[in-house]
């Protein structure tokens, strides 16, 4: 038995080195929500289902580095 989701496509961009990054929010019917992540780098596919709190754990390492970035 399967348990059906909605999913909403919420960003979809591309990273150095031609990699291509998707970002959705999968709703299961059971009340379960997780962000689904995609990293495609050529052929090869990495797909990683996160929830909320690794999510804003994650968004925010990821913010503080991009803040130190000397680029700034």
């Amino acid at each position: 038995m399967s348990i059906s989701a909605t999913v909403t496509r919420l960003d979809k961009f591309t990273a150095p080195y031609g990699r291509e990054i998707t970002l959705e929010n999968v709703d299961y019917e059971n009340g379960m929500r997780v962000l689904r992540v995609h990293i495609r780098e050529g052929s090869r596919f990495t797909v990683m289902d996160i929830d909320d709190r690794t999510a804003s754990n994650w968004g925010a390492a990821m913010t503080r580095w991009a803040d130190q970035s000397p680029q700034q």
